[in-house]
């Protein structure tokens, strides 16, 4: 195949945006994808949005806009197909920056699992269809500096550049293989996706791994030096690994260093590190002395009816996805499963309602899944 003419028009100006808008709200079908800084950044954020029509591709920077709000009207249209590549994550952050709402999606990700396809990533799906291979180097890039070199906007443009003509092969197979109605039930379930991120708690530290193996003394140690680094990684604009790592933290409280000499030993603690945050390491490490003792909190298991259900479902899907030649969650999603298995309802009608949202899987599997349900039930 020959070399693809990769020229995007780089959306930096009011005027071009508005344009743009223009161009893709007189589209049918239109190629999304987004770049993020979130290796690079304390509160990652969407620093480049790529689109392709049939004829152009475009990259709109959101770090130089003031505004853009009018891009909303694409997503929300529902005339308008929106194709992305493992659409859940950038329809997170577009949802969480700018509050847009989506209609009419193709994943081309989710109609791969759904084929049964084995290789799903973007860069395999284009090697295989259309002999396209991907640069790899530019994933973990900085997308947050400006100005953006040309090898990493020519990596972001083929992101998108294939997507339609990926996405009509995949349709076609889809509709050949009669699971069509299946791939519309998720593309329409992909455009609930929640961005807004949940209400802070304050420090998580049973999320840091190593905390089980402390005493409860030494886990208020470890969260009060989790807590400095959350706020200096929030004042610097880094994420945290990059000013403290976790295995750190954890050596940290492990040994209550007193002293700068002592902290400065401890593995991962560069001198660097001791100079910008020996004090406030010291002092956080003080203070969860003088705390009293922390406990892990207790975890409310479901009870066991629930888990024999769930474990019935779990292997009623598994040999399922095997006659289907997919994965488990192609079958029936965990959410899904694991809401069947909490709230057991007592009627085919009441599974029916259940899965008001899934019309395909409740046609195909519902008497198959209510058997099991009334096999495992008390």
């Amino acid at each position: 195949m020959k070399k693809p003419n990769i020229a995007p028009k780089i959306v930096t100006t009011p005027a071009d945006f508005a344009r743009t808008v223009d161009t893709l709200l007189a589209q049918q079908v239109v190629a999304v994808d987004t770049e993020s800084n979130s290796l690079f950044a304390y509160r990652k954020q969407v620093c480049l949005i790529q689109f392709s029509t049939k004829d152009k591709d475009y990259l709109v920077d959101p770090l130089a806009l003031d505004d853009i709000s009018a891009l909303g009207e694409v997503f929300a249209n529902p005339n308008i197909e929106k194709i992305f590549h493992a659409a859940e994550y950038d329809l997170l952050v577009l949802k969480r920056d700018f509050d847009f709402s989506f209609e009419n999606l193709f994943d081309t990700m989710v109609a791969a699992r759904i084929l049964g396809r084995k290789r799903v990533g973007l860069g395999s799906l284009l090697e295989d269809e259309f002999n396209v291979k991907l640069q790899k180097k530019y994933q973990r890039a900085n997308w947050g500096k400006r100005p953006l070199p040309p090898e990493m906007l020519k990596y972001a443009t083929l992101d998108t550049h294939y997507l339609i003509k990926l996405r009509n092969l995949l349709h076609q197979e889809l509709k050949s293989s009669g699971r069509w109605p299946l791939a519309e039930e998720d593309f329409r379930r992909l455009c609930q996706v929640n961005g807004t991120p949940p209400e802070p708690h304050g420090v998580d530290v049973w999320r840091i791994s190593g905390v089980r193996d402390l005493t409860p003394q030494q886990v208020s140690i470890l969260y009060h030096v989790a807590a400095y680094r959350e706020d200096r990684a929030k004042a610097m604009n880094r994420p945290l690994f990059k000013v403290i790592g976790d295995k750190t933290l954890v050596a940290i409280a492990e040994n209550a260093p007193e002293t700068m000499e002592e902290l400065g030993q401890l593995p991962g603690m560069t001198s660097g590190q001791v100079r910008r945050h020996g004090r406030g390491l010291l002092q956080a490490v003080w203070e969860g002395i003088q705390a009293p003792p922390t406990h892990r909190p207790k975890v409310q298991h479901p009870d066991n009816g629930i888990l024999i259900l769930q474990d019935a479902l779990r292997n009623w899907r598994k040999f399922t996805a095997r006659k289907m030649g997919v994965e488990s969650d192609v079958v029936l999603p965990r959410d899904v499963m694991e809401k069947i298995a909490h709230i057991q309802p007592e009627s085919p009608k009441a599974l029916s309602d259940l899965m008001k949202d899934l019309p395909w899987r409740r046609d195909k599997f519902g008497s198959q899944i209510y058997s099991v349900i009334a096999e495992n039930s008390p």
